[in-house]
């Protein structure tokens, strides 16, 4: 894809009324009802977790939001604080406990995400946001994802989640920054639920390793490649 076109793509995007005004106000009603509707389950999986897991029940951790501002995301907690006899945290493999996983599994995790929402971090849909480490190995093309609000839900999310690859999930969020539309929004809202509900795509967190690890690799490769012709 071309640094021309998703260029073309931010343009649709500035001078959408849909995206710069009515998505918004959506947002805003979407997570506060959403709040109030789910406020028992907050408090079951709060639970739950303060006895199984122990505390703090909210993990928070750095992302970057739209224009790579970076804000704070909330997320139920679901690994545990195990360490070693040096006092070193255990690796997430072994801190993932079943109660951890089934909350990864039914995006219950993603809950608290819905007061990102409301105080303008986040969007109900749109790229989802990544860690702050990756930021520095996204080409200029892949950086143009943090034009747009990140989303607790999105096109790469319903087009197969950590299933895919990292290039084919970038290629997914600049796919939906160049449709952006209510129909387009709702249609993924409504694929998310059926895929929350049916388990699809359900894959280990970072089955793909993680981007900047990815990154460096691709360009070893890359130099390998270039050396060789030069040979």
């Amino acid at each position: 894809m071309s640094l021309d076109k998703v260029e073309v793509y931010m343009k649709v995007y500035k001078n959408s009324f849909y995206a710069n005004y009515i998505k918004r106000i959506l947002d805003i009603a979407l997570s506060v009802v959403g709040i109030l509707l789910l406020w028992p389950i907050y408090l079951v999986v709060a639970v739950l977790i303060r006895i199984k897991l122990g505390s703090p029940v909210i993990f928070c951790q750095e992302r970057p939001g739209r224009n790579e501002k970076i804000f704070k995301l909330y997320k139920f907690r679901s690994m545990t604080d195990k360490r070693d006899t040096n006092g070193e945290l255990l690796p997430d493999a072994v801190r993932l406990t079943g109660f951890g996983r089934m909350l990864r599994s039914s995006s219950l995790d993603e809950l608290p995400e819905l007061f990102n929402i409301l105080k303008g971090d986040m969007s109900v849909v749109g790229p989802r946001p990544l860690a702050v480490q990756y930021l520095s190995y996204y080409n200029e093309t892949e950086r143009h994802r943090h034009d747009v609000r990140p989303g607790l839900t999105g096109l790469a999310q319903v087009s197969g989640r950590t299933a895919l690859e990292w290039e084919k999930r970038f290629a997914y969020d600049l796919e939906y920054i160049e449709n952006i539309s209510i129909a387009m929004d709702i249609k993924i809202f409504l694929k998310t639920v059926q895929k929350v509900f049916l388990h699809e795509d359900i894959v280990e967190a970072g089955c793909q390793g993680n981007f900047d690890d990815f990154r460096r690799q691709q360009q070893k490769e890359e130099q390998i490649n270039v050396t060789r012709n030069w040979e």
